[in-house]
């Protein structure tokens, strides 16, 4: 009867040795290659079927007819960066231009009170605003004037002159002269008009579609403004 012949516990070592250094390089680095990607969810039916699910992410499609020339995108991306940056602050001003007219209709009976609660409001509103807007870039800035006369109703010029005086508001339009701005122009949403894009925008922000919208263009969801408040402290002083 021939002997079994065993393999001793060194010759097995040494066999696992040798086949882990001729083993393909590419192999092992495959084998130890990481899982990429996020693993999807499931859930499971009530007759016992296991589905997998996925969210995709979101997909903005402009109507029929809507196409914008190839050189154009550069400029319509740029106005679509800078409207979420300053709309927020248009809102926000709408809010607070019909808290000053209500608070001048019902305590600033006098003149002189109506022009001391004026000054305080300009002084509260440089306090909340000034290193924002001064951070803005001058496309910026004129996208937030389109906005505030769209909704206050009032352009620019109009604004200065009704809360300062006409001197005042001759003397910024000259200043806007300077860079060749106008701030009696008034807000025109009508096709065809420079403001129509800006109305398509507002339009897609007030149906609450911006964040899909936004990340269809730039493939990441937008940086919000966050503005502290929303409401003055100002008072009427007698």
């Amino acid at each position: 009867m021939k002997a079994k012949r065993l393999i001793s516990p060194g010759c097995l070592l040494a066999l696992v040795l040798v086949l882990a250094v001729s083993f393909p390089e590419s192999c092992r680095a495959q084998r130890r290659r990481p899982v990429k990607g996020t693993p999807m969810y499931f859930e499971v039916t009530p007759e016992g079927d296991t589905v997998f699910m996925e969210t995709l992410d979101p997909v903005w499609i402009l109507p029929k007819g809507k196409k914008i020339k190839s050189g154009d995108w550069r400029r319509y991306y740029k106005l679509v960066y800078n409207f979420n940056k300053v709309y927020p602050y248009a809102l926000v001003g709408r809010k607070m231009m019909a808290q000053v007219d209500s608070t001048l209709a019902a305590d600033a009976g006098k003149r002189r009170d109506r022009n001391r609660y004026i000054n305080d409001v300009e002084k509260e509103l440089f306090r909340l605003f000034e290193k924002d807007i001064r951070n803005m870039t001058v496309s910026q800035g004129l996208v937030l004037m389109r906005l505030v006369d769209r909704e206050c109703g009032m352009n620019a010029f109009e604004i200065i002159k009704t809360y300062e005086s006409g001197f005042a508001a001759n003397f910024w339009q000259l200043v806007a002269k300077l860079f060749s701005q106008d701030l009696k122009t008034r807000y025109d949403p009508k096709p065809g008009s420079e403001d129509a894009k800006i109305e398509e925008l507002c339009r897609i922000w007030d149906s609450g579609q911006w964040d899909s919208f936004y990340f269809s263009i730039f493939y990441e969801l937008p940086t919000k403004t966050v503005i502290k408040t929303e409401k003055l402290s100002s008072e009427v002083k007698k």
